[in-house]
């Protein structure tokens, strides 16, 4: 065993932030289409979560937002001429691919990639897949832009790997790591990796939901465990309950949450409960007294509320080895059954001993909490030295971003705005600055 911490690495919210309604089968994305949004303040709220994390001693990291609107893709479907020709044309002719190609969709990591840590892969480096995210056009595009910003935080190849998304067609649909949880007893430790899919794309008689999409596949989980090198014995599969996804629990970390030796869920999150737990507890093996199955019930905590509140949507973080606090948006405060629930949890036996709040409302009006934000990767100290050090967390960083944010970042953006050339000036200048603040290079098209 090596001694190994986990670290957070939040997206850093794009100045394209706007609300289109973009993610069908997503009830807070839907229900906030075409209000205004506040770019500044989301970012802002995004950097106060980050640097909480760090003071409170988690290794914490940022990951650059991407270019947007996105005029690579528009000429690739069909438009041309200058820059502010081709939004020009967009928005008159394709408002809503103007909006897809304008989201700041990138700031949810939890999409950004599936990680499996050196302790769990065959040769023991840590492997990145970036999620293809097929299901959505607006963030379907955005798998090269993230592996090359990946590629530019964990550079290393002795120690990291990074593969290519899977192919981009519904039978291979990955939405990353909000559906693949790691269990452990330490960091450095081989794991249990819990990959968590909404259908099974080559078995058409297998169950699916019949309202909602179900965007992550069987399939794409067990290619991803195959680039990974796992072992079968450590990974286990499980289907999220199709009448949930239908409800607006389009991923699993909107019904369950996991670290360490803590899996917290809702009664309703997956189709066949009895073999999830079975199946988590027999990859656990001989000290399975010691691993915690959190089950919230329906009667205590409805699904409406779960997905109102994002009660499920935290982060659960390890502070000791029996000691972890829950990171929560301040919807959770303002739901009467999630917060008693919340307050009874702490006062058990668990080991989840203490509640945080942050206001993230920016985010969540569009339909991402605090485990949407970030990206978890479970590093060695030998591998943490590796990192980008320009992109980790700290008082200098901190400052240095709340400045950037303040010189480009808009206070308002409409739907409207984003046809505004200006917009795209401001968003590159900004970007190009942020290359050189995170020492990434030229990891943007209009760079190169």
């Amino acid at each position: 065993m090596h001694t190994a911490t986990e670290a957070n690495f939040d997206g850093l919210v794009g100045p394209t932030h706007n609300y289109s309604g973009l993610s069908f089968g997503n009830v807070a994305s839907l229900n906030n289409s075409a209000q205004s949004s506040n770019p500044k303040a989301a970012a802002k709220q995004g950097l106060t979560k980050m640097k909480a994390l760090a003071d409170m001693g988690f290794v914490q990291g940022v990951l650059a937002p991407h270019e947007r609107p996105h005029i690579p893709t528009l000429r690739r479907l069909g438009f041309s001429g200058s820059d502010a020709n081709i939004l020009q044309q967009a928005a008159k002719h394709a408002p809503k691919l103007l909006a897809a190609v304008s989201s700041a969709s990138c700031m949810w990591t939890a999409n950004a990639a599936t990680v499996s840590p050196s302790g769990d892969t065959s040769d023991n480096r840590v492997h990145f897949t970036p999620a293809n995210l097929v299901n959505k056009f607006h963030r379907s595009i955005e798998h090269q832009t993230t592996g090359a910003i990946l590629q530019a935080t964990f550079k290393d190849d002795k120690h990291f790997a990074h593969h290519p998304a899977l192919p981009s067609v519904e039978h291979f649909g990955d939405e990353g790591a909000a559906n693949h949880t790691r269990f452990c007893h330490d960091y450095g430790e081989q794991g249990i990796e819990f990959f968590v899919y909404g259908m099974e794309a080559f078995n058409s008689k297998a169950p699916r939901p019949a309202k909602f999409p179900a965007r992550h596949t069987l399939e794409a989980s067990q290619a991803v465990a195959r680039h990974h090198g796992l072992l079968a014995d450590q990974v286990v599969y499980a289907q999220q309950n199709p009448a949930v996804i239908d409800a607006g629990v389009f991923h699993n970390d909107v019904i369950a949450v996991g670290n360490r030796n803590a899996h917290f869920y809702h009664q309703d999150a997956f189709l066949d409960t009895a073999k999830m737990k079975q199946d988590l507890l027999t990859a656990w093996g001989d000290r399975a007294s010691d691993f915690h199955l959190i089950e919230v019930p329906r009667s205590a905590v409805p699904v409406a509320d779960c997905i109102q509140s994002y009660l499920f949507n935290s982060q659960l973080l390890s502070r000791s080895d029996k000691d972890m606090v829950l990171i929560v948006p301040g919807e959770c405060e303002n739901n009467p059954a999630v917060w008693a629930y919340l307050q009874s949890l702490i006062k058990g036996n668990s080991p989840i001993n203490e509640v945080q709040v942050f206001d993230l409302k920016q985010s969540m009006s569009n339909g991402g909490g605090p485990a949407c934000l970030r990206l978890r990767v479970a590093l060695t100290p030998a591998e943490q030295r590796a990192i980008n050090p320009a992109t980790l967390m700290n008082d200098a960083l901190f400052e240095r971003l709340n400045c950037w944010v303040d010189k480009y970042y808009r206070d308002e953006l409409h739907e409207k705005d984003l046809a505004d050339p200006q917009l795209l000036h401001e968003s590159r200048s900004a970007l190009d600055e942020l290359t050189q603040i995170l020492a990434l290079g030229s990891v943007y098209e209009f760079q190169q």
